[in-house]
C-alpha cells in the first residue's frame, strides 16, 4: 500500500495462492471500476466503500459530487486513501461506523465480499449500514465458486503473515447468501473479467 506496488499473494492453507491486484488498486479508476461510479451516480446517494483499500474509488466518487467514506483495518491503505483527496475510517466493517442505516450504496469490490470468511454475515452486516431501499454493488468471482479458506499474505520473498479466514464466491452463491439476510438481486453484470452483482435492501 505504501509503495503501491506488489507482487502479493493469498496463500491458501492447501498451498494454491490468488494475487493481489496492488497495482490496479493503487491506479486510476479502470472500466470495470467506472461500472460501479456509474451506479452509484444512478442511486445518488453517499456510499460506503467496505475494505476500500488505497482508496481509489472514494476518492474517484468524491470527485464526482458524491459523499463517500472509507473503511479499512490496514492504517497504510487508510493513510493512501487520505493523501489522495478521499475520507477514510481504519476499522473493521463489524466495528461501529457512522451512518449506520443510512448509506444509500455500499461497495464491497476487488474481492471483500471474502472478508471474514463468513459472507452471510458479512452481507448481514452490510443490509444493516444501508438505509432502507439501499443497494450493495458487490463483486464476485468469476464462474461458480463457493469456498471458504484459511489464507496468509504471501510477498515476493516468500514471507507470509499470519493466517485469516476469507471466502470466495461466484454470483449464484453470494445471491443465496443475500437472500438468506434479506437482500434481493438488482442486477448482475460482468466487465471484462470482472464480475458483479447488485443487490437490494428492501424498503
Amino acid at each position: 500500500m505504501r509503495t503501491g506496488r506488489g507482487p502479493l499473494w493469498l496463500r491458501r492453507s492447501d498451498g494454491r495462492r490468488h494475487l493481489l491486484d496492488v497495482e490496479r488498486w493503487c491506479a486510476p479508476p479502470d472500466l470495470a471500476d467506472r461500472s460501479l461510479l456509474t451506479r452509484c451516480q444512478t442511486v445518488g446517494r453517499p456510499v460506503l466503500d467496505i475494505g476500500c483499500g488505497p482508496g481509489r474509488l472514494v476518492a474517484a466518487l468524491l470527485a464526482l459530487g458524491l459523499p463517500a467514506l472509507g473503511v479499512d483495518l490496514t492504517a497504510a491503505a487508510v493513510a493512501r486513501t487520505r493523501a489522495i483527496g478521499g475520507a477514510a475510517v481504519c476499522r473493521s466493517v463489524f466495528d461501529p461506523l457512522p451512518g449506520e442505516g443510512r448509506w444509500g450504496t455500499a461497495l464491497l469490490a476487488d474481492g471483500n465480499l471474502g472478508i471474514g470468511g463468513a459472507p452471510a454475515a458479512l452481507l448481514a452486516r452490510c443490509a444493516e449500514l444501508l438505509a432502507p431501499g439501499g443497494t450493495l454493488l458487490a463483486e464476485v468471482e468469476p464462474g461458480e465458486v463457493d469456498e471458504r479458506v484459511v489464507v496468509r499474505v504471501e510477498d515476493a520473498h516468500g514471507t507470509c503473515g499470519p493466517p485469516f479466514a476469507w471466502a470466495r464466491l461466484g454470483a449464484a452463491a453470494a445471491l443465496a447468501c443475500a437472500a438468506d439476510v434479506g437482500l434481493t438481486e438488482a442486477e448482475r453484470w460482468t466487465v471484462g473479467e470482472r464480475c458483479f452483482v447488485a443487490l437490494r435492501r428492501p424498503y
